[in-house]
């Protein structure tokens, strides 16, 4: 009788474990679909385009406010309900598409749908590995977290140096870095869904994660085109 209830656990934990990972990647695919629709309608009209990215104020506003939404979403994941968070994060995604309207002006369509391709690959090779290996990967995700922040540090003064070498390093290890990220993030949201199992509103949390392979996939894809993409 025990076995049999322990079975039935088991079985009930695989298929929380299970929608809840299907929700992560809904979320996370529903973000980039937003993102990527509101750069293509603020790319397509040049009067918007235009007054956007002229004005640094503006500029500087929509990346206030995105850093804002990410802290704001991660940091009052207990406090609200699952619509508010998903109603932040969509709303992130929005704003990311706004920024990331430049890159259509700048790059070919083509050279953007190439990098895509080949960053959905990267991204789902080392989302699987993060999913199925052994290996706690715990420590790793410290040290790159190490690492994201000399790429942050060493952006901001190629902004004075201006330096391609520079340039061309930061871009081969931040790919590194969001790739290992990618791994330990879903290890990590994994591990997430197994203790949320007895949890009633658990499946917000879901979007938490969506948020961090979120960043991931958009940072692995805004490296490898700024080493492979051809400009317009």
């Amino acid at each position: 009788m025990e076995y049999g209830n322990n079975f039935d656990r088991y079985l009930d934990s695989s298929i929380f474990i299970q929608k809840f990972l299907q929700r992560v990647y809904f979320f996370m695919f529903s973000g980039l679909v937003i993102s990527g629709v509101v750069a293509y309608l603020v790319a397509s009209s040049e009067g918007l385009f235009l007054s956007i990215m002229k004005n640094s104020v503006c500029l500087i506003g929509l990346v206030i406010l995105q850093v804002g939404l990410v802290i704001a979403l991660s940091a009052a994941i207990n406090k609200i309900t699952p619509f508010i968070a998903g109603l932040l994060f969509f709303l992130y995604s929005a704003i990311t598409g706004v920024t990331l309207s430049i890159v259509l002006v700048v790059y070919s369509t083509k050279s953007i749908f190439t990098v895509l391709g080949i960053t959905s690959i990267i991204f789902a090779m080392m989302s699987l590995y993060g999913f199925f290996t052994k290996t706690d990967l715990t420590s790793i995700g410290k040290l790159l977290f190490f690492f994201l922040i000399g790429v942050i540090i060493a952006t901001v003064v190629n902004i004075f140096l201006k330096s391609s070498f520079l340039d061309y390093i930061i871009c081969y290890v931040g790919i590194g870095v969001f790739m290992g990220l990618t791994a330990y993030d879903t290890q990590k949201i994994k591990t997430m869904a197994t203790n949320l199992i007895d949890y009633p509103d658990g499946q917000k949390y879901a979007i938490l994660g969506a948020l961090s392979l979120y960043l991931d996939f958009i940072n692995i894809f805004l490296y490898l085109l700024r080493l492979f993409g051809r400009r317009d």
